[in-house]
C-alpha cells in the first residue's frame, strides 16, 4: 500500500502572531510566507485575519500579489468571521481565494457567546458560503472550541457535522482551542467523527496549554486526520501551537506510513529567521532548533560519538541544516577537545592535550563555556607556559578606576615564600599596576625590563565575555621575549602574562 498523504497548514502569520507583543510587518509577513511555500514546502499558509486592520490588509494584499505571479494562488488562507459578509468583502479586496471561517464548535460557545440557536447559526453560515461563492472563494470551516464540543456536547457537534456534509466545504477543522484535550481523547474523537464522515477532509489543530500539541497531533493522524496545523517555533496565544520542527521530525521518523511534503534542511532556517523577525527567542533547549540540541557537553558523550556514534539518535543535526558541536567547559573531557581540534584542523600529542584539557576545565568554572574559537589562543597559552613552579607570584591585587580619579593599584608579590606589598597611580589600571610592581623591584634592587609592544586579541565573532589574549613584548640590555596571558578579562590578562615574565627574567 502507498503512504498516506498528510496536509500541512503553517499558521505563523495569523494564530503564531497572537503571540504575546508580536506582529509582523507586510515585508516580514511576505518573507516568511516565500520561505514556508517554496523553501519549507508546506502545502498551505494562512497568513491574516480578515478585517483587522489596514495594515494587514496591505500584507494580504502584499502576498497575494506574489501568490498569483507565483502559482500558489489557492495555498493563501484567511481567518474570516460570520458578520454577514464584511469579511467577504474584504477578502475579495485583497485578492484572497480561500477563507477559513470561524465558527461555533461547542454548544457553550454558541449559548453563551452568540446567544443563537443551532439553526440560526448554520443558517448564517450557509449564507456566507453562498456569497463567497459568488466571490470565487472556497471555504474551510474552522469548529471554535471542538474539543470542549466533544467533551461536554457532542450532540451538537454532530448535528453541526451533518449540516455542513450538505455545504460546499472543502475542510472542517477541529481545533482544540483551549489545549484542553489528552491523547487519547484526541484519538478517540477524531476516530469518531472520521468513522461517520469518511469521505470529509478534517484538519486538527492543536495548542500547548498542557505541553501535549505534538503528542495530541500524532494521535490525531493516527486516528485518520487529513491535515495538520502547525505554527514556526510552536508561537501562539498563551503556550502557543504544535511546534512544526518538533512535531514534522516525529512523524517522519515514527510513521513510516505517513507521507507530508516538508522539506527538514529548511526548518532551522525559517525558524531563526522567525525568531528574528518576532523578537521572541528560541529556548536553548527546544527540540530541533534550540541552540544547545545538537551540543554535547559531557566528555563521556564525546567519546561515545567517536566510538561508533554511541549517543546518536536519528535526530541527525544535518537534516535540519545544522551542525552538531562539542561544549568545552567544565565537564568537557579529551574526547570534547579533541572534537573542537579536528574543526580547527589542529592535533595534540597525549601529553600537551592532558594540559589543554586541563586549563579548559579550569577556565570553565569561570566561564561557563569556552568556544572552539578560543582553543588556539589556550594552547598557546598552555604551552608556552613554564613547566617549572613559578618563583615570583602576584598573590593578590586590587585596581581601582574612578572618573575624574587616576586609575590606581595596590598590589601583592611573593618572592621564594616573602611577600611584598606596593600600590601607584597610572594612566590606566594596567599602568598603575606596572608603577607598583616597579615599586616592588626597587626594594628588591632589580630592573623590570622594558615594555616594547603590547597587543590583545580576541577570537572572531566572540561576544563581550569572550577570553581574550594579551601578547607583550619585553626588552632587556641582551634579548627581546614574549609571554602571554590569557583570560576573559583583559587587564587580567596582561596579569599574567606579566607574571610569566617575572619567572623568566
Amino acid at each position: 500500500m502507498g503512504k498516506r498523504k498528510i496536509e500541512i497548514m503553517d499558521t505563523t502569520l495569523r494564530d503564531g502572531e497572537q503571540t504575546s507583543g508580536v506582529s509582523f510587518s507586510i515585508s516580514e509577513k511576505l518573507t516568511i510566507t516565500q520561505l514556508l511555500l517554496e523553501e519549507l514546502r508546506v502545502d498551505r499558509v494562512e497568513v491574516a485575519s480578515a478585517r483587522v486592520s489596514e495594515g494587514e490588509f496591505a500584507s494580504v494584499k502584499a502576498i497575494m500579489d506574489w501568490a498569483n505571479t507565483h502559482g500558489h494562488t489557492g495555498q493563501i488562507e484567511v481567518l474570516s468571521f460570520v458578520d454577514h459578509g464584511v469579511s467577504i468583502e474584504w477578502m475579495a479586496k485583497a485578492g484572497v481565494k480561500v477563507q477559513n471561517l470561524l465558527t461555533k464548535g461547542s454548544l457553550n460557545h454558541l449559548k453563551h457567546q452568540l446567544k443563537k440557536t443551532p439553526e440560526q447559526h448554520f443558517a448564517e453560515i450557509a449564507d456566507n458560503f453562498k456569497l463567497a461563492a459568488q466571490h470565487g472563494i472556497s471555504s474551510n470551516v474552522y469548529l471554535e472550541d471542538w474539543s470542549n464540543g466533544m467533551r461536554n456536547s457532542p450532540e451538537y457537534v454532530f448535528q453541526y457535522l451533518d449540516f455542513l456534509s450538505d455545504q460546499p466545504v472543502k475542510r472542517i477543522m477541529l481545533p482544540d482551542t483551549l489545549g484542553v484535550l489528552t491523547p487519547s481523547e484526541t484519538f478517540e474523537y477524531i476516530s469518531q467523527i472520521k468513522a461517520r464522515y469518511p469521505k470529509i477532509h478534517f484538519d486538527f489543530h492543536a495548542h500547548n496549554d498542557y505541553d501535549l500539541a505534538n503528542a495530541n497531533t500524532l494521535e490525531g493522524i493516527k486516528a485518520g486526520a487529513d491535515g495538520l496545523h502547525f505554527t514556526v517555533n510552536g508561537m501562539g496565544e498563551r503556550a502557543g501551537n504544535a511546534s512544526m520542527a518538533s512535531a514534522v521530525a516525529a512523524i517522519n521518523d515514527f510513521m513510516p506510513e505517513i507521507e507530508i511534503n516538508i522539506n527538514e534542511e529548511a526548518i532551522y532556517t525559517v525558524s531563526k529567521l522567525v525568531e528574528t523577525f518576532s523578537g521572541i527567542r528560541i529556548p536553548s533547549n527546544k527540540p530541533i532548533v534550540g541552540d544547545n540540541v545538537f551540543t554535547q557537553t559531557a566528555g563521556i558523550h564525546a567519546d561515545g560519538d567517536s566510538k561508533n556514534n554511541l549517543y546518536f539518535n536519528d535526530l541527525l543535526p544535518e537534516r535540519f541544516g545544522r551542525k552538531r558541536t562539542y561544549a568545552l567547559g567544565k565537564t568537557s573531557g579529551k574526547a570534547n577537545i579533541e572534537k573542537n581540534l579536528q574543526e580547527l584542523g589542529l592535533k595534540l600529542s597525549d601529553q600537551d592535550l592532558k594540559k589543554v584539557t586541563q586549563r579548559v576545565i579550569e577556565l570553565g568554572d569561570m566561564k561557563e563555556t569556552v568556544t572552539k574559537e578560543d582553543l588556539p589562543y589556550i594552547i598557546s597559552d598552555v604551552l608556552n607556559s613554564p613547566s617549572t613552579t613559578d618563583k615570583v607570584i602576584v598573590d593578590s591585587y586590587v585596581l581601582t578606576h574612578s572618573k575624574g580619579l587616576r586609575p590606581s593599584a595596590t598590589i601583592s608579590v611573593r618572592f621564594d615564600g616573602e611577600l611584598f606589598e606596593e600600590n601607584a597611580q597610572g594612566d590606566g589600571q594596567f599602568d598603575a599596576f606596572m608603577k607598583a610592581l616597579g615599586k616592588v623591584y626597587e626594594k628588591k634592587k632589580a630592573c623590570l625590563p622594558k615594555l616594547i609592544d603590547y597587543a590583545v586579541r580576541i577570537a572572531p565573532g566572540s561576544n563581550s565575555d569572550a577570553l581574550c589574549e594579551t601578547i607583550i613584548t619585553w626588552e632587556t640590555p641582551t634579548k627581546k621575549f614574549i609571554t602571554r596571558g590569557l583570560d576573559s578579562d583583559q587587564t587580567v590578562c596582561a596579569i599574567k602574562a606579566t607574571q610569566k615574565m617575572l619567572n623568566i627574567i
